[in-house]
Order: structure tokens, then sequence, then C-alpha cells
């Protein structure tokens, strides 16, 4: 089953464009991802830029609607995640705890939807798209 873990540092939401991590919090968590990929369990795993960089396509309205960051009104976001293939969520969580986080960061967690999950009818409405999966690398 693969998870991903989701980094939700506090006040990342408002951080200025370029904002990088602090040296000394790559080391540690460097090897943290080294761990991981010891273990045969690390898929991917990618540090995001702050949302000042980024922007949001919001359908409120019924049509694409573009948002330049930073966003106001959101509290928290991402930034960065890992994805994982591990046996249960337990076995996530205790490699969640193992991370070298700081106080003002959260890792949520949250199992990512397998064609196996889904019932005969969604699998159909759904057919090729691991095939579409398999050519991204290409």
């Amino acid at each position: 089953m693969r998870y991903m873990m989701l980094m939700i540092p506090k006040g990342y939401e408002m951080a200025e464009p370029g904002t990088l991590p602090e040296a000394d919090a790559v080391g540690p968590m460097m090897r943290y991802n080294e761990e991981l990929q010891k273990a045969g369990i690390l898929v991917a795993a990618e540090g995001l830029h702050p949302p000042s960089m980024g922007a949001r396509v919001s359908f409120a309205q019924g049509f694409p609607e573009v948002t330049d960051g930073p966003f106001a009104e959101v509290k928290e976001v991402l930034g960065g995640y890992w994805i994982i293939d591990v046996n249960s969520l337990e076995e996530a969580i205790e490699w969640a705890k193992r991370c070298p986080g700081s106080p003002n960061e959260t890792i949520e967690i949250r199992k990512i939807m397998e064609m196996d999950d889904f019932p005969e009818d969604l699998r159909k409405a759904a057919e090729g798209f691991e095939t579409m999966q398999s050519k991204r690398a290409e």
C-alpha cells in the first residue's frame, strides 16, 4: 500500500518567494530520507516552493479562475511530501514518527487510492488510468 506523508510547516503559507529550508535542517532530513530508501519503502520525496511562487485554479463559478499566491485565506500549506510503500497505516505512522521534524511541522498521512480500492464500476470508468501513470516517466 502506498501512503503519502504530507509535510505541513506552520508559517510557510506566507513565506516569501525563494524561501528555502535552513541548512542545519537539511542534513537530518537527508539522513531520514536515506533510512526510508535503505528500508526499500521510499517511492518519491519532494520539497515544494512556497505558495507565493504558485497559483491556484478554482472552478467555483463553473469556469476556471486563477489566483496567484500567496493565498491569504489559507491556514496550512504543503512544504513537501514523501510517498512510501508499506503494509499498513500503522507502519506509515511509525515511519512518520521517525522524521526529524521541527516543532512547527506536522505530517499528515494519507493512503493513495489504488485500483483495488474501487468497486468494479469505478474501475471500468477509470480504465486506462494505470497505463497513463506508467507513461508519465517516458
